[in-house]
């Protein structure tokens, strides 16, 4: 029997989303600097009050910002089909594909980081917990690659997994998607070529 969900509840919801919603507007269109409690009030049509009830803080607000945008932008299942690729050659490639259709949709926010990262400790924070799980997912595939006997030396899984992790980057990403002009196909097609060219060895025995 289908349950439905407590009015109160999907309000409270709806009201979150929406102030995630402003967040994320807010530093696409007009900067990290532009970011305070009342201005993510103002944009989502709530009271200043009624952003405290969801959030104590700025500090709160932006942390829970990574989560609301990787959820948006299909996050877990985009790296889902990384990790059920059949061997890591094929994990490497579908990570490139992956880079491609789900960094891309993020790099106004990223920008916006970047700007104030080292001025503002909201920011920093930010950075600091997108840069970690991605450096883990890295990790993820050079292991993936040693535990195969698919990593050439001299790369081990360590110097393999900071490799890949400059390799996704933004900046590399938007260098070529913004300023280079490249389609998400021609990145992921071209990046995952040279993924598979400096971290995957000939079939061992």
């Amino acid at each position: 029997m289908p349950t439905t969900e407590p009015p109160g509840n999907a309000r409270s919801r709806r009201t979150r989303q929406a102030l995630l919603g402003a967040t994320r507007s807010i530093l696409e269109k007009d900067g990290f600097e532009a970011l305070t409690m009342q201005s993510v009030a103002d944009r989502a049509g709530v009271t200043r009050a009624a952003i405290y009830l969801h959030f104590p803080s700025r500090a709160h607000l932006v942390a829970a910002l990574s989560d609301y945008m990787a959820e948006a932008a299909g996050l877990s299942e985009s790296l889902a089909k990384v990790w059920a690729a059949p061997d890591a050659p094929a994990a490497l490639e579908e990570w490139a594909r992956h880079l491609a259709r789900y960094h891309v949709r993020l790099l106004a926010v990223d920008r916006a980081v970047e700007r104030v990262r080292r001025d503002d400790a909201d920011a920093a924070a930010h950075r600091a917990r997108v840069r970690a799980a991605k450096l883990a997912n890295c990790r993820r595939l050079a292991d993936r690659l040693a535990t195969e006997d698919r990593l050439p030396p001299p790369w081990t899984p360590a110097t393999a997994a900071d490799m890949l992790y400059a390799l996704s980057t933004s900046d590399v990403v938007e260098s070529l998607v913004a300023d280079r002009h490249w389609s998400q196909r021609r990145l992921a097609d071209h990046l995952g070529r040279l993924l598979r060219a400096s971290f995957v060895s000939a079939a061992s025995p």
